[in-house]
């Protein structure tokens, strides 16, 4: 986004964030697309829209377990100097609470997979946590797991780290709040997919601290950016899982050859067109919702 009369704070893979005061922050969601921590040249129509979404209907549904940033996501009630941009940050941006964000990726798995899995074959088990024998690629694990990361920076790649290296950063009691709330929020997204038809694999959440010292949810939550969704009906361990992702891409970035650094190649349009579908039907099964409704009234 350019020409925001706003100042420039970040640009992350998919976000941008600017400084609207001392207390607020605007945080607008691009159609970029990224794969193995490589922003892609090629765009995916919608794919802010469908993310910030989804955010919103998932934050309503998490209040009660931590509130989170966000004010409003109406461009009407948007500070008056945004007015002349209100198409182009409609329906793909957020005006939220300024955070002081905590250096850890919260995530929470449920199923085997990813990076989860490397661990497990390597260890035994995901971020210190042992694991019964004989789990395979999608095995729904005996009960959820917090297995926390690092934060990286844009092209880096997030680490996991175990839950006493948690503790040595932030403290035993934030380390357990921290693992609490994860959970939490996966046990809800888990319960609210399942009855649509989907399981969710695992998430990961970003949480701050407001002005008055309450833990807060920031960024996004469980969207298909941040967390792994797949079709119940398809479900089938000892082998990768289809999803409402990126998959399409990962794909097709694996069998053309690219060697995973910067600057990645540019998308046939059918590998684009068949992701963005992918995420509006994630949007649209789990929220009951047609996404076109949600444009129009963004």
């Amino acid at each position: 986004m350019t020409g925001l009369p706003l100042r420039h704070l970040a640009r992350g893979k998919v976000r941008d964030l600017y400084e609207v005061d001392d207390d607020h922050l605007l945080l607008v969601a691009s159609d970029r697309l990224s794969a193995y921590d490589v922003v892609l040249p090629s765009v995916v129509p919608d794919k802010g829209a469908v993310l910030t979404a989804m955010s919103i209907w998932w934050f309503e549904r998490l209040a009660d377990i931590v509130p989170n940033h966000l004010v409003t996501a109406r461009v009407d009630e948007f500070p008056s100097q945004l007015a002349p941009f209100a198409e182009q940050l409609r329906g793909r941006s957020m005006l939220c609470r300024r955070l002081e964000m905590l250096p850890v990726e919260c995530v929470a798995r449920g199923y085997l997979t990813g990076s989860g899995l490397a661990d497990y074959r390597s260890s035994g088990g995901i971020c210190g946590e042992l694991l019964p024998p004989g789990l395979e690629d999608g095995s729904r694990l005996p009960s959820p797991v917090f297995t926390p990361a690092t934060k990286a920076a844009v092209g880096d790649h997030d680490e996991n780290v175990s839950y006493e290296a948690v503790v040595a950063t932030v403290g035993a009691d934030l380390a357990h709040e921290l693992r609490r709330v994860t959970l939490a929020v996966y046990a809800r997204g888990a319960s609210v997919a399942e009855r649509r038809g989907i399981l969710l694999a695992d998430t990961k959440i970003e949480l701050g601290h407001d002005r008055a010292g309450r833990l807060t949810l920031g960024d996004e939550v469980l969207t298909p950016d941040s967390s792994r969704f797949w079709p119940s009906d398809g479900w089938q361990p000892g082998r990768p899982q289809p999803s409402y992702d990126k998959q399409f891409v990962r794909d097709w970035l694996d069998a053309s050859g690219w060697d995973r650094t910067a600057p990645g190649p540019e998308l046939p349009r059918e590998v684009v067109e068949r992701t963005r579908a992918k995420y509006v039907e994630a949007y649209e099964r789990l929220t009951g919702a047609a996404f076109e409704d949600y444009l129009r009234t963004a």
